[in-house]
C-alpha cells in the first residue's frame, strides 16, 4: 500500500484508549478517516462521522451508504455473528478488514514455549451462530470463544474479504486506563491486603497501550492478511508486576497469597500461552521490551482508592466452562476451568 497516498480509513468504535489513539496517529498521517459507532460518544475534531448499530444489518447499510474504505479497523466485532454481518457488508467494499482480536484465543493453550498463530487456526474453529451471543452474560463468559468464532467467519474463502485479525496480548499504560486492573494491585499494594494468585502462576505477554496503537496504524499500510500475534517482547510475573507498581508506592507492601481455588487477581495465569510476536516481526514491525516500558506504565496506574482501603477485584466475566483438548476447542463443553479477574476485556 503506498504509505505517501492519503488512505480512505473506518474505524468501527474506537472511542477509548487504544482505539483512540489509533484515530489520533491516521489523522495525523493525512487519512481521511470516518469513525463509525452508535452515538454514544463523539468522535474527535476531524473525521466523519457515521451513527448506527453494528448489529444491525440494514441499518449499517444505511450508514454507508455508497461509501468505500481502503482499509476497515474493526475494534469491537466480539461475536461470529457481528463477523458474518460485517462480510455480507463489506465485501467488495473494502480492500483489507482488520480486525482487534486478543490473546483469549489461547486462553485454553498451555505451552512451556511461546504460542504462535498457528496453535488456532481460524479454518479449524467451528462457528455456531445459534448460541446466544446477544445476551450479555454469555458473552462475557466467552469473550476469547467469541473471538475465536468471529476470526473463523472472517477466515471462509467466500465472499472474499481480505483479513487480518491481530491477536492483542494484555494491555498496560497511558492515565486513561479504565479497566481497574493495575488499579486493583496498587490499592492492594498501599493496604498490605493479599493478593491471591494460583499455586502454579505462570508469566504472560503484554503491550503497552501506545505501542498496540502503533502496531495498528502500521497494520494499516500493510498488505498481509491472516492473524498475527501483537505483544511486546519479554514476558512478566505477577511479582514482577507488583515489585513495578511497589516501586511508585514505598509505604505500601506487596502480600502474595496462594489459592487452589477461587477468583485469582487480574494479571495471573493457571495456563502458559504467551504470544510469539516473531510473525510480526518477520513482516517488519520491531516491537519494544517489556520492561522498558513497564516502570512508566506502572506510574500511570488509575487512581488509587482511600489510603489503607483495597477496591475489591473487578467481577469475574471468564468462562466457567472449559475445552480440555485442542481439537475441541471451539465446542462450549463442562469441563471446569479455575476462576480470575478479567484481563484483556474491551479495552479498544
Amino acid at each position: 500500500m503506498d504509505m505517501e497516498k492519503a488512505r480512505d480509513v473506518l474505524v468501527i468504535g474506537g472511542n477509548r484508549y487504544f482505539g483512540k489513539r489509533l484515530i489520533a496517529r491516521l489523522l495525523a498521517a493525512g487519512d481521511r478517516v470516518t469513525v463509525l459507532n452508535r452515538g454514544s460518544s463523539a468522535p474527535p475534531a476531524g473525521v466523519v462521522h457515521l451513527i448506527a448499530d453494528r448489529d444491525d444489518e440494514d441499518a449499517l447499510r444505511a450508514a454507508l451508504g455508497p461509501r468505500t474504505f481502503d482499509v476497515v479497523v474493526d475494534q469491537v466485532c466480539y461475536t461470529p455473528r457481528q463477523a458474518a454481518i460485517a462480510r455480507r457488508v463489506f465485501a467488495g467494499r473494502t480492500g483489507r478488514y482488520v480486525m482487534t482480536s486478543t490473546v483469549e484465543v489461547y486462553e485454553y493453550e498451555d505451552s512451556p514455549t511461546l504460542v504462535s498463530e498457528a496453535a488456532v487456526d481460524p479454518l479449524s474453529v467451528r462457528v455456531d451462530l445459534e448460541l446466544p451471543w446477544d445476551e450479555p452474560e454469555f458473552l462475557d463468559a466467552h469473550y476469547g470463544e467469541g473471538k475465536r468464532q468471529a476470526e473463523a467467519v472472517f477466515a471462509a474463502p467466500e465472499p472474499e474479504l481480505p483479513y487480518v485479525a491481530v491477536r492483542v496480548a494484555h494491555v498496560l499504560g497511558g492515565a486513561d486506563d479504565f479497566t481497574g486492573r493495575l488499579q486493583h494491585y496498587a490499592d492492594r499494594i498501599r493496604a498490605g491486603e493479599p493478593i491471591a494468585v494460583p499455586a502454579n502462576n505462570h508469566p504472560a505477554t503484554y503491550i503497552h497501550v501506545d505501542e498496540i496503537a502503533d502496531f495498528l496504524f502500521w497494520t494499516v499500510g500493510q498488505n498481509f492478511t491472516g492473524p498475527v500475534n501483537a505483544a511486546s517482547h519479554g514476558m512478566l510475573t505477577t511479582e514482577e508486576l507488583c515489585e513495578a507498581i511497589a516501586a511508585h508506592i514505598p509505604s505500601g507492601r506487596t502480600v502474595l497469597r496462594t489459592v487452589e481455588l477461587g477468583e485469582t487477581s487480574p494479571f495471573s495465569f493457571t495456563r502458559g500461552y504467551g504470544m510469539d510476536n516473531s510473525r510480526a516481526e518477520k513482516l517488519g514491525y520491531p516491537f519494544g521490551d517489556v520492561r522498558r516500558w513497564l516502570p512508566q506504565a506502572a506510574g500511570q496506574r488509575a487512581p488509587i482508592g482511600a489510603r489503607g482501603t483495597a477496591r475489591p477485584a473487578p467481577t469475574d466475566p471468564r468462562p466457567k466452562n472449559d475445552r480440555s483438548t485442542k481439537t475441541q476447542r471451539s465446542s462450549l463443553s463442562n469441563s471446569p476451568s479455575p476462576t480470575r479477574t478479567p484481563n484483556n476485556r474491551r479495552v479498544n
